[in-house]
């Protein structure tokens, strides 16, 4: 798959009070937000980070959107999700980045 198939994505917590769940699409940024997008991102907490197929992207978005939903709805101290759970929910849509192979 060539590299603009693909959108790389994370699904990120802020560190600050709040400590809510976020999901930012890189390749998808406004160039007006684009940073400040990308350093919020950078000063959280990283829980999943892929690449999704350009042809699935609607649906993907939907499904690490109820994702980072479920996420914010659990008690604070609590909220996790386990990388394979993340990984099996998005198995359909999850595609290899730069030098990886998808298994």
């Amino acid at each position: 798959m060539a590299a603009d198939d693909k959108t790389m994505f994370e699904i990120y917590r802020e560190t600050d009070y709040n400590r809510s769940f976020h999901c930012i699409f890189y390749t998808d940024l406004d160039e007006h937000v684009r940073e400040r997008e990308i350093a919020k991102a950078a000063a959280g907490q990283t829980v999943f980070t892929g690449f999704i197929a350009d042809a699935l992207k609607d649906s993907a978005r939907e499904e690490i959107e109820r994702i980072v939903d479920e996420l914010n709805d659990m008690d604070e101290d609590e909220a996790g999700m386990p990388k394979e759970e993340i990984e099996q929910r998005l198995a359909a849509f999850l595609v290899a980045g730069p030098g990886q192979a998808m298994h």
